[in-house]
């Protein structure tokens, strides 16, 4: 942070990837304006940036958590068929969810990227995305776990990778996201720019 106050260059970073591209410079400048004239003076300079950190997270939360708890539910969803419904050939189901997987991750970085006009949004907001739903899909299958334990249920977690994979998966799909989101955000860019295009050409 300077002196003039400014807080840390990489939440406005990632306030922007976050924001709608309308409404970007309202909320910045509102929170901008709060940190400076309240905040900073009251809590310092690590207060203030611990403070304005935790805003942009907010904002990171609110846009996220929607597109989380799809994916967790598709996650979960995963989960509960192989426990509860187990087969001996998982290629058909594996190819779906991955595929639906994929899909709610690419879509919710096109979103991201679209309204904030930004390609950077894509990868940051699907690794959120990503990240939010991780807690979800454990608790998900540790309450699925709780209620559904007996010898053929725990047979049938055995025999669809076991309580380990189902642990963490969700904490390794992050990394694949990463890519997805990239994917994401160069779609809407392209998408975009014939969109503009299309408008020029009908002027």
């Amino acid at each position: 942070m300077s002196a003039q106050g400014t807080p840390p260059h990489w939440a406005e970073a990632l306030l922007r990837t976050t924001v709608g591209a309308r409404e970007f410079d309202n909320v910045s400048g509102d929170l901008l304006e709060e940190y400076r004239e309240t905040v900073l003076p009251e809590r310092g300079r690590a207060g203030a940036d611990l403070w304005y950190a935790r805003q942009v997270l907010g904002f990171v939360w609110r846009n996220a958590r929607l597109w989380a708890i799809v994916f967790a539910t598709a996650f979960i969803g995963r989960t509960a068929l192989d426990w509860l419904v187990p087969t001996s050939n998982f290629e058909t189901r594996s190819r779906v969810t991955t595929a639906l997987a994929a899909t709610i991750l690419v879509a919710a970085a096109f979103w991201a990227a679209w309204r904030t006009r930004s390609i950077a949004a894509g990868p940051l907001f699907a690794i959120s995305t990503a990240a939010i739903a991780a807690p979800i899909d454990i608790a998900g299958a540790a309450a699925l776990l709780a209620t559904r334990h007996d010898a053929a249920t725990m047979a049938a977690i055995d025999g669809s990778g076991g309580l380990a994979e189902v642990f963490t998966l969700p904490v390794l799909v992050i990394v694949p996201a990463l890519l997805l989101g990239a994917a994401g955000g160069l779609a809407a860019a392209a998408a975009q720019t014939a969109f503009e295009c299309l408008v020029k050409s009908a002027e």
